[in-house]
């Protein structure tokens, strides 16, 4: 049983159903290759959606746990590619650590910005990120556009962007699988990734809150 409080689910009854839920989740995934912190992000991914190809698919660079863990209790800043995952997240588990979700995807500048220069919305909402200073040592997550991520990616090679985590999952056929595996072969920027086509916002938020979980645990 958890020692977590802002973490968990509010109710008795809640607090039951999810923990059978993680129970049934490591009866049957078995035998996989992760450590005990690792397996809290792929198991709540796999409790979120169900699809036991996350352990496995999920890919971890060796820092992302301790990195993830020092910048939510640093209070980071948390970039999304889509308003979906800034709705998705636990609002009173971002307070809890004074962390603020930010999405520029649809602010009329952006959108101006990218019809101009015809980039997607998703790059101008990154580069708009970065000149407001949230992208170094803030937390990226990306669920929906592979350009995002490429962008990040982009600016960590080219102009010594520092991130403090990636979790780069976007879901798709153009370009979804590419944008990961260049985002797993940084060295420099800790990620989690999920490899190939699948992924989405859904699977973005489970991974934070896991390791929101993880950072409570902790405290």
């Amino acid at each position: 049983m958890s020692n977590n409080i802002v973490t968990e689910q509010l109710t008795e009854a809640g607090r039951r159903i999810e923990h059978d839920s993680f129970a049934i989740v490591d009866a049957e995934a078995g035998v996989h290759a992760y450590s005990p912190e690792q397996w809290q992000v792929v198991r709540r991914m796999i409790h979120a959606t169900a699809d036991f190809e996350f352990n496995g698919l999920t890919r971890f660079h060796p820092e992302a746990i301790a990195a993830g863990i020092r910048a939510i209790r640093a209070g980071a800043p948390l970039v999304a590619d889509v308003e979906m995952i800034c709705v998705g997240l636990s609002k009173p588990r971002l307070d809890h650590f004074g962390m603020a979700a930010h999405q520029f995807i649809a602010d009329p500048d952006v959108i101006t910005d990218a019809k101009a220069e015809n980039t997607t919305r998703a790059v101008q909402a990154m580069r708009k990120a970065r000149s407001a200073g949230l992208l170094d040592n803030g937390v990226v997550a990306v669920g929906n556009a592979p350009t995002a991520l490429l962008e990040v990616v982009r600016m960590i090679r080219e102009d010594g962007l520092k991130p403090a985590l990636i979790v780069g999952m976007p879901v798709g056929f153009v370009a979804a699988a590419e944008s990961k595996a260049e985002t797993a072969a940084l060295e420099t920027v800790p990620w989690i990734v999920t490899m190939g086509r699948k992924g989405g916002s859904t699977l973005v938020v489970a991974a934070l809150h896991a390791l929101l979980a993880l950072a409570e645990g902790g405290q």
